[in-house]
């Protein structure tokens, strides 16, 4: 074939295609057989194997798979894949709403849509092409599942239109409908193989297999619902759907009442009730309904919680509720020395999961329950996540079973428990001694949002406690390599991986030093806040419970258990350790000349879209400045800095308040930025 026609043939196809793509499994109205597709589809193929270089990135052979993925690449987000608050009732949509009317002094409308029990994914596009694919991970950082997520025939390759921005990210969620999952498995059982259990953990294990062409069988699918990007050309949410639509996404439909727009909270809660009764008719699982403020502006007025969006809020449904045997009680001793009672259950079936394990939170728990040995509970999902019991049925119980009685010496090491006043919670003082705590204090230590040490995991940590290798946190840098190299199924690379991640770790900054500590009570956002305030651990160890207080947003709580960590020679010894071993335990001199106290004691609202800077990026200098940073205007904000696009609402807040509006440039003067 001649190359000029050869080029223009592949153009051709890739464009036909894509649009019978489009059609089968968006629009859900084929206009070729399944025959005639599958016929061009494999015309396709041939020309590109012959003329690869006429092949496009994202062609729509690229939809039967083949990559091979051997390690999925850690992924920061660009903007943070936070989770959603859930309620349960009526009551709490009226607070809910409450909270959001305190702030928000206009008319707001809302959109329902269902909930669906999938994977959530958010997806890169750049100049109308996919080029990214990532998982939602921590909220933070997620994997990279691109090759996986290109096999998913909902989700466009190449966008259609031309009024896309040029890079942009929209996220939503991934799953399999429940008529291929019984194919699924029905194919499974024909092959001698176990079923899997339900829609939604296979359809996660789906997306992590190393093989594209077989997550392309699956026939995945997907909703996408969501759009973030700077200036983007929306007002508010369900023009951002409808848009999406018109792009080509997989949106929830109008039509089907998959979404809706809604002006009260009793339209809010009479689509909650339609789809409670309705949802076990659809042909995938939902398992709620989540309720956003539909204006972009007023989202953004609202901001976040260091969890939550506060604009947005999901409804779950009543969980689905089993009974079994209770057949004993065992405990957990988590890394704070926390003891949690857990029901060992006769297994049973719950929510396409078999469950043998269940939640009984703590000594109170179990005298309120008044729960007996043998007897029959009552299981539910909490949150159709976390089994846990909800009740005993009392006319099974055995004449003469005892009642459980809450154990008064940890498990582990048979310390005395002790417990605070105004505390569930029972402890093991044993903190230096006690196995699950250290080896809980390590895996803490080593985890991704805190030192983040490559080739360290769980199971690894759990090795050299029992080897008698480590024995606290100090004692992973002092691991040779002829240590590691003899433990079992240790290579020379894994050996060489692990030595080099701890060595990284010694650049690892003090805030998340300080957090890696595991000192109770003490988050990310507080040691960060701590950290900046102090500057190094002397200083920080030095501190009386007054100096501490003086650190903005530090209560009793927090002041009186870093003070008290502190005091115990075990800790300060560890400390002196880690100092020896070149850990970062001060703001480093970099950082020290980056900051400064320009804007001590001043609250800003960043609002709008910035020339020069991101609005994370002005955020955080006006961190490293002293100021503080507020995601909604009140009369204690000092000024407000302005990008375009800034929300009418919290321009004429500003004005009614009589707050200073300054720009980018302004902003970025004054603190003296080159």
């Amino acid at each position: 074939m001649d190359v000029l026609i050869a080029e223009k043939r592949i153009q051709e196809l890739t464009q036909e295609l894509e649009h019978y793509n489009y059609e089968y499994y968006v629009l859900s109205t084929p206009s070729i057989s399944d025959y005639e597709f599958d016929l061009k589809l494999k015309e396709l193929q041939d020309l590109e194997t012959n003329f690869p270089q006429f092949a496009y990135e994202n062609a729509p052979t690229k939809r039967v798979g083949g990559d091979i993925t051997k390690k999925f690449e850690t992924i920061e987000h660009q903007y943070k894949m936070l989770s959603l608050s859930n309620s349960y009732s009526q009551e709490e949509i009226l607070d809910f709403e409450a909270r959001i009317r305190k702030l928000i002094e206009y008319p707001i409308a809302f959109v329902c849509e269902l909930k669906y029990d999938g994977v959530a994914i958010g997806v890169r596009y750049e100049k109308g092409e996919l080029k990214l694919a990532v998982t939602r991970g921590d909220g933070e950082k997620g994997e990279n599942i691109t090759a996986n997520v290109k096999t998913i025939r909902s989700i466009p390759l190449k966008l259609k239109g031309f009024d896309y921005p040029e890079e942009f990210e929209i996220r939503g969620e991934i799953f399999m409908n429940r008529r291929d999952f019984q194919q699924l498995n029905q194919d499974r059982l024909n092959s001698g193989e176990d079923p899997f259990m339900n829609p939604r953990n296979t359809t996660s294990g789906t997306l992590k297999m190393q093989d594209s062409s077989i997550v392309a069988k699956r026939n995945l699918d997907s909703f996408l619902y969501f759009v973030y990007g700077e200036k983007l050309p929306f007002e508010n949410h369900i023009d951002c759907i409808r848009k999406a639509s018109e792009w080509g996404f997989k949106v929830p439909s109008e039509k089907k009442n998959y979404i809706k727009v809604c002006k009260t909270i009793d339209e809010v809660m009479d689509f909650i009730n339609y789809w409670d009764k309705e949802r076990f008719n659809l042909d995938f699982d939902i398992d709620g309904i989540v309720i956003k403020v539909n204006s972009l502006s007023a989202q953004e007025e609202l901001g976040f919680t260091s969890k939550f969006p506060r604009w947005a809020i999901a409804y779950k449904f009543k969980a689905e509720s089993v009974s079994t045997i209770l057949e004993s009680v065992s405990y957990q001793v988590g890394r704070t020395g926390a003891i949690t009672p857990v029901a060992n259950l006769k297994p049973v079936l719950l929510g396409g999961t078999t469950v043998k394990r269940a939640s009984l939170h703590n000594a109170d728990q179990i005298q309120k329950l008044d729960i007996h040995e043998k007897d029959v509970v009552f299981v539910e999902k909490g949150g159709e996540i976390i089994p846990k019991i909800t009740g005993v049925d009392k006319t099974k119980r055995e004449s003469k079973a005892l009642p459980v009685e809450f154990i008064s010496t940890c498990p582990e090491c048979i310390t005395p428990l002790v417990k605070q006043e105004g505390e569930a919670l029972h402890y093991c003082p044993n903190q230096q001694s006690c196995p699950p705590q250290i080896i809980g204090k390590i895996n803490h230590f080593i985890g991704r949002k805190a030192m983040n040490i490559d080739g360290l995991g769980e199971e690894t940590i759990e090795l050299l406690y029992r080897k008698g290798l480590v024995r606290k946190i100090s004692d992973l840098y002092r691991l040779t390599f002829d240590e590691l190299y003899q433990l079992e199924n240790f290579k020379e690379k894994k050996a060489e991986n692990i030595l080099t991640g701890l060595e990284i770790s010694k650049s690892i900054p003090f805030e998340r030093v300080l957090f890696a500590l595991g000192i109770r009570f003490v988050g990310e956002t507080v040691a960060k806040k701590i950290a900046k305030y102090f500057k190094s651990i002397d200083k920080v160890a030095s501190a009386t419970v007054e100096e501490l207080l003086a650190v903005n947003e530090i209560g009793e709580v927090i002041a009186n258990s870093l003070a008290a960590y502190f005091q115990e020679p075990e800790n300060v010894n560890l400390i002196t350790e880690l100092k020896t071993f070149g850990l970062q335990l001060s703001v480093s001199e970099e950082n020290m000349q980056e900051q400064t106290d320009i804007l001590s004691g001043e609250i800003f609202v960043v609002s709008g879209v910035f020339s020069r800077l991101s609005r994370d990026e002005i955020k955080a200098l006006i961190e490293s400045n002293g100021g503080k940073n507020s995601s909604s205007i009140s009369s204690k904000t000092n000024y407000i800095i302005a990008g375009e696009n800034m929300g009418p609402s919290k321009l004429e807040k500003a004005n009614q308040l009589g707050i200073a509006i300054i720009s980018e440039n302004e902003f970025l003067d004054r603190i003296q930025y080159k």
